[in-house]
């Protein structure tokens, strides 16, 4: 699996945003899933749709 560079930041500033989620990370669902690394599972995070 090719490995996804992530930002490490504690500030973000996004302009024209149309919504955004706060789930945490599952391994299987009946929902739609966005690619995330296993090592994040259980993790809360913030999906952000532009």
């Amino acid at each position: 699996m090719k490995k996804i560079p992530m930002n490490v930041t504690n500030r973000l500033e996004i302009e024209g945003i149309q919504g955004f989620f706060v789930k945490t990370v599952t391994r299987f669902g009946t929902s739609a899933k966005v690619d995330c690394p296993k090592e994040f599972i259980g993790r809360t995070v913030y999906l952000v749709i532009l």
